[in-house]
């Protein structure tokens, strides 16, 4: 092998190390996210205006003539 392709052979192998332990981290944030939006969502959802208009929703699907 020559000095050129050993050259770029560990600098690449230094590239791909360098990010190796950010993707625990990155998966830590999304899932804290995540459960951020889903405690979110289900305040607005059982909230007694959004679960009114939920339910007239579905009383009005299920009355529904076909």
């Amino acid at each position: 092998m020559n000095e050129k392709a050993r050259k770029v052979r560990v600098w690449w192998q230094a590239r791909r190390c360098r990010d190796a332990g950010m993707v625990t981290s990155e998966y830590a944030m999304g899932i804290v996210a995540a459960v951020g939006f889903a405690l979110l969502l289900y305040e607005v959802v059982t909230s007694g205006q959004v679960r009114a208009e939920l339910q007239s929703i579905v009383k009005r699907a299920l009355s529904a003539r076909m």
